[in-house]
């Protein structure tokens, strides 16, 4: 199997991390690497050498590495404010796109993306690593096998605290900081949205209408800065623009209501809060709860809490089989998992699991929401990014039905 000639640019935290990842599939040859910072090259040339057996060639300009001839696929892992730019540097050039995650800074920019797309052909995948996880992947088959009756509701929250490395990002030379003084939105929406998007077919039988956005004040990081946990002297006391928690609803064209939560500058757990709500029951991966009508009981919390292995045979076949090395390269297993979908899709010249217009979906909640809470919850419209074709398009998820006789 010829392995693909991958260049990665962006070699931050993101970037680097899943430098191993990318070689570990097995599927790729990393051959070049790109950053503004030469230190992060250095590193990453050297990381390549030891676990890849080759010598990428290094860069400072990602319009370098583009022009590089034996660069066939680009990932994109650079700060948020550049990803579209070099996304669409990218198609042009006929180099495909792996893009990381992120939320657009205008509608614009999202248009932008489905143009160049459309205009070239090349091929263009968002790669949101938890569409792939364990329990979305289970509660998409229970939602494909009717298990969960007419979906009605979905949630999910990207809660992450944050706070030691939005202050830190003078130091580690991080974006957030910048974003969060400057901005207030729902600036990374993606993680909870691209399951939650795919279990209602959005952009393929469905889509995104309208939504509103509120934001709380502001003082999570201002209080951090005061303590001793902050890395970073300049930064005590400042104001920060971007609001504690950010709540969005998101009205759907089935009549379907989604709920997201921003939730990263106060003390909590990590959690996606993902959840989906039908007509006969629910799924729940805060507390692994699978509560389905006929099968429990379902008023009660304690007796369906971490009860998913009753639906064994939801699970996917790719978490059954994953190895504890698989789990190790990125993101318990998420990471890998994705990567090896993003090559396969591109060996085959099949359509790419999560696509432009996905990207454009998701990533436009960002400017609509820093819209909408400008204007205090005023409400917002999505453009329709397929040009009506989310009537024809057939709905299609990010892998295969673990079970196909399952299917409703």
């Amino acid at each position: 199997m010829k392995k693909i000639s991958v260049g990665v640019v962006g070699l931050g935290n993101r970037g680097s991390a899943l430098l191993p990842t990318i070689i570990f599939t097995g599927d790729a040859e990393v051959v070049a690497v790109c950053d503004l910072y030469s230190d992060r090259v250095e590193a990453a040339e050297k990381l390549v050498r030891e676990k890849g057996g080759n010598t990428p060639l290094c860069y400072e300009n990602y319009r370098d590495l583009i022009a590089d001839e034996r660069v066939e696929a680009v990932f994109v892992a650079t700060a948020w404010e550049s990803h579209v730019e070099i996304a669409l540097a990218c198609m042009k050039a006929g180099k495909a796109v792996g893009l990381e995650v992120g939320g657009a800074y205008s509608v614009e920019d999202c248009w932008s993306l489905v143009h160049a797309y459309e205009e070239t052909g090349t091929p263009f995948m968002l790669l949101e690593n938890c569409c792939y996880d364990d329990f979305e992947l289970q509660t998409t088959a229970l939602v494909r096998a009717g298990k969960l009756g007419e979906i009605v509701h979905c949630h999910g929250a990207y809660s992450h605290d944050l706070r030691d490395e939005v202050a830190g990002g003078n130091i580690n030379r991080h974006y957030r900081l910048r974003n969060y003084l400057s901005r207030n939105c729902e600036n990374y929406p993606t993680h909870e949205l691209g399951p939650i998007a795919k279990i209602l077919n959005i952009n393929r039988g469905n889509r995104f209408v309208s939504m509103v956005s509120v934001a709380s004040k502001s003082a999570g990081i201002r209080d951090f800065s005061l303590t001793d946990k902050n890395p970073d002297p300049s930064i005590v006391g400042k104001s920060f623009n971007q609001g504690d928690i950010v709540s969005t609803i998101i009205t759907c064209a089935g009549g379907e209501t989604i709920t997201l939560t921003l939730d990263t500058t106060l003390p909590k757990y990590y959690s996606r809060e993902f959840t989906v709500r039908g007509t006969k029951g629910l799924c729940a991966a805060e507390c692994e709860m699978i509560s389905i009508e006929g099968d429990c009981d379902t008023h009660k919390y304690w007796e369906n809490m971490k009860n998913r292995d009753k639906y064994t045979d939801y699970i996917h076949k790719v978490w059954k089989e994953i190895t504890q090395e698989q789990r190790e390269a990125g993101h318990g297993g998420m990471d890998y998992i994705q990567f090896k979908e993003w090559f396969a899709a591109l060996r085959e010249g099949r359509d790419m699991p999560i696509d432009v217009y996905d990207a454009a979906a998701w990533m436009s909640v960002t400017a609509l929401s820093e819209m909408s809470v400008s204007a205090k919850g005023a409400v917002q419209y999505f453009p329709d990014f397929t040009g009506g074709k989310w009537l024809l398009r057939q709905p299609r998820d990010v892998m295969e039905m673990p079970n196909p006789e399952l299917k409703q």
